[in-house]
């Protein structure tokens, strides 16, 4: 590693190979699109990686075009945080940082079936198809590598947990991460020897076992710890929530399995700020707050799409906006809404004013990218870049403590 304001060197022999070092980056001027394919980045770009199993080869192949508002790069710049965006429909994680020249950084990695993410400064969590993912920054305070990231991301560890069904995590206190296990309908941690160990699971579910009862797919952490679940249905059979899209959603107290909101639609994304449980009310277009009193949900904001994927930094939501799947998500009062307001449904992220309810800022994509999953706001993040598995960084990337007994140290 490299002292302070200098720049990591990685052993790449030359980063303007397609092959090498841009991996995946485009930057974006504010209030532009984004170029529509790597050859036109304003940083060359490698060839896409996979996860651990060659995915289908659309994943390769997508014509994506990303655009954003005028004050994007700035608001993040200001803020000094960036985005982690997680699309499991096209197998893509996004994170979307502010360059040194002002523009909106994209750079762009794929895991197959990329869900929940959570994370900060240091370290970042993935779910995937069969794996939760464990990022590591190994950049210290003042470095950058390739002359313009302040964090690079490596993923360390992927314990195989096998085909969950993984929605959202969380980190616990202590550091451990704890998910939702939607396909066994409870919540669950890592298991040093199986796929995992459940710690919780609804009152309602009689048994542990793969039938995606109720779908359980929203977590809400408070102070450390688990605290608040959405399921779409208080369902106990198999595949049972499809029939309560419309109004059967609850929100769920992990500690005293009481039920503190209902008659939701497709709940999901329960995050705890500012003194409040948001939520998204996906079914029907909504961000909102739980009334704990009555047990109902209190809309703030409609946002133009099925609504999946939160996360507030300060006074402000990051909303994850997904096209509606027709065959799945057909009759919600969404499809009324969106009618009755004249607007297409957005697949893309808006960011939103948890006073007023105003969009201040927001990312678009368009093209073969239509649903994301989740988003995560990374804190004292400028301009954040992921180590892939199918480039030379993954072998070429060698970092190392280096504390000897007696205070000595390498040379």
């Amino acid at each position: 590693m490299t002292g302070n304001n200098e720049t990591l060197s990685t052993g790449i022999r030359d980063s303007n190979d397609r092959n090498e070092a841009g991996a995946g980056l485009e930057s974006v001027n504010a209030g532009e699109p984004a170029p529509g394919s790597a050859a036109e980045a304003s940083v060359p770009a490698t060839a896409p990686e996979t996860a651990a199993t060659q995915p289908p080869v659309n994943l390769f192949n997508l014509k994506v075009e990303k655009s954003c508002s005028r004050g994007l790069a700035g608001w993040l710049a200001g803020q000094g945080v960036s985005l982690a965006i997680s699309s499991y429909q096209s197998g893509r994680v996004y994170l979307v940082g502010a360059d040194k020249a002002g523009r909106v950084s994209f750079f762009e990695r794929i895991f197959e079936r990329a869900m929940g993410v959570v994370g900060n400064a240091q370290r970042i969590y993935l779910g995937g198809l069969y794996q939760l993912w464990r990022f590591e920054n190994v950049l210290r305070a003042n470095e950058v590598i390739h002359g313009q990231f302040d964090k690079c991301y490596v993923p360390r560890n992927a314990q195989t947990i096998g085909d969950l069904d993984i929605h959202e995590l969380g980190i616990r206190k202590d550091g451990r991460v704890v998910f939702i296990n939607t396909k066994y309908s409870c919540v669950a941690e890592l298991s040093l020897t199986h796929s995992f160990k459940a710690i919780w699971k609804p009152d309602f579910i009689s048994k542990l076992a793969p039938e995606d009862r109720c779908h359980l797919n929203g977590l809400a952490m408070v102070d450390g710890a688990p605290k608040y679940v959405t399921a779409v249905s208080r369902s106990d059979a198999v595949d049972g929530w499809r029939d309560r899209r419309m109004d059967g959603g609850v929100v769920i107290d992990i500690d005293t399995n009481e039920i503190v909101c209902e008659g939701l639609s497709m709940p999901h994304s329960p995050r705890w700020a500012n003194g409040k449980l948001w939520l998204l009310n996906a079914g029907t277009g909504h961000l909102g707050w739980v009334d704990f009193k009555t047990k109902t949900f209190v809309p703030l904001v409609f946002l133009p799409g099925f609504a999946r994927g939160l996360s507030i930094f300060g006074n402000t939501a990051a909303v994850g906006l997904s096209k509606p799947r027709n065959q799945r998500f057909e009759g919600l009062q969404l499809d009324a809404e969106l009618a009755r307001r004249d607007v297409d449904p957005w697949c893309g992220v808006q960011l939103v004013s948890l006073t007023s309810g105003d969009v201040e800022q927001w990312i678009r994509f368009d093209g073969d990218i239509t649903e994301l999953f989740d988003i995560c706001f990374l804190p004292n993040v400028r301009n954040p870049m992921m180590v892939g598995l199918r480039t030379p960084e993954i072998r070429d990337l060698i970092t190392f403590e280096a504390e000897f007994p007696g205070g000595s140290s390498a040379s």
